[in-house]
């Protein structure tokens, strides 16, 4: 193979995870092209050459999919890394994000043992959440050095800021990003969102370092900067900069999953929240152990602030990393974790297991450290009883998992 700047035509015929499509170029070398498709013939910019793989810019669709469609999205049009799934139709999304789970399943988890008895396949519920244009509630924005407001290029720190992203709601970003949008701090990072009481909340805030969140406010631009949300009938009220989840349907869609998987007759009526954010899912659980007692744990601090929707439920607040809150838990029947995007890790997957839960729901919102974890508590003796992807995030690559697992010499407890 040719040096990086080189044109290379490739016939592509699988999508990788993270949202290139994938071809083989003659020497043999796996070629990842970001903007295409399977089935396509393209001519492609090689950016990187390894010694095994590398990386390519679409430059020509030579024979197209008939699953391309026009980009629904005018920022990943211009280059930007928000909608990388906007040139596929629907359809093929849904396709080849459960290509993408069920390879990674195979690949990662599954000689652990922990899908014995689980048909992956087959078993493997899938759902799209609605709407998918205008989906997301809370955004953050990067911000140039001339103080205008938009979405980074793909791989890269440079901004899209004439157009907004279609996934953002209705209005949320109008005056932000695009013509005539008011500036902000050079080098700040601006959060923008829309609470279940329709009120716009735009602060600035501190870029953060990759996988770590910053929740302080610098700067209250509009709105109070407290956002009000509701779901599973409980309220809860956080800095617009805290963790929750961006889909408008998606808080209302995980915490039935946990409420409907969850229940049961426990020996141990005492269930753990972890990574558990202001406590979304505190009252399901404890509704789904019979009302026993639930200790959340996370790290961040708005977690350790009391929250409208958990009184009246017997709840702990842990303000701890959950590796380190661990081993002063008491023995759980339930436990709930969603941690980030890098995954639960061994430690902590074999931390819960030394607990003996009597049943575990994982949410993971990558399917790389998900199979990984899995592949953990395979090890630990656990099984895959249940699984369902949804689609939060639609026109991405990106979605979210969740699974219930067991000990795998446990009876059905319901």
């Amino acid at each position: 193979m040719t040096d990086a700047g080189a044109l290379v035509e490739l016939q592509l015929d699988r999508m990788a995870h993270g949202g290139e499509a994938l071809g083989t170029a003659a020497d043999g070398k796996v070629v990842f092209v970001a903007g295409a498709l399977p089935g396509e013939r393209v001519r492609a910019r090689l950016t990187t050459v390894k010694k095994r793989w590398a990386r390519a810019e679409l430059d020509t669709v030579i024979e197209p999919s008939s699953q391309r469609v026009e980009p629904a999205c005018p920022a990943a049009a211009r280059g930007a890394g928000c909608c990388d799934y906007s040139h596929a139709a629907p359809h093929a999304q849904a396709g080849f994000k459960r290509e993408v789970l069920l390879g990674q399943l195979g690949a990662l988890a599954r000689r652990s043992g922990v899908l014995d008895g689980f048909d992956a396949d087959a078993g493997t519920g899938q759902r799209a959440l609605e709407p998918a244009l205008g989906w997301r509630t809370r955004v953050r924005l990067g911000v140039d050095g001339n103080g205008r407001a938009g979405v980074r290029k793909a791989r890269s720190n440079d901004l899209v800021t004439e157009v907004a992203c279609a996934q953002v709601a209705p209005g949320l970003l109008e005056g932000i990003v695009g013509e005539g949008a008011r500036r902000f701090t050079p080098g700040a990072e601006v959060v923008a969102a829309v609470d279940a009481e329709g009120q716009r909340h735009v602060v600035e805030t501190t870029k953060a370092q990759r996988g770590r969140r910053v929740e302080r406010i610098d700067t209250v631009v509009e709105g109070s900067g407290v956002v009000t949300e509701r779901a599973a009938g409980r309220e809860f009220r956080f800095p617009a900069t805290a963790f929750w989840q961006a889909h408008a349907a998606a808080p209302e869609a995980y915490a039935g999953v946990v409420e409907t998987w969850g229940a049961g007759d426990y020996e141990r009526r005492v269930g753990w929240d972890l990574y558990g954010g202001v406590g979304l899912f505190v009252p399901v659980i404890a509704g789904a152990i019979g009302g026993g007692h639930v200790d959340t744990v996370d790290y961040s601090p708005t977690a350790a602030q009391p929250q409208p929707g958990l009184r009246g439920v017997e709840v702990t607040r842990h303000a701890r990393r959950v590796d380190q809150a661990l081993p002063e838990l008491p023995a759980p029947g339930l436990v709930v974790l969603d941690p980030p995007r890098a995954g639960a890790g061994e430690q902590v997957v074999a931390g819960i297991a030394a607990a003996a839960p009597e049943r575990v729901i994982h949410v993971g919102c990558d399917p790389a450290t998900l199979s990984r974890d899995l592949a953990a508590w395979g090890h630990h003796g656990y099984r895959v009883a249940r699984m369902e992807l949804i689609d939060a995030f639609p026109g991405t690559h990106h979605f979210e998992t969740v699974a219930c697992l067991e000990p795998a010499s446990q009876p059905n407890r319901g």
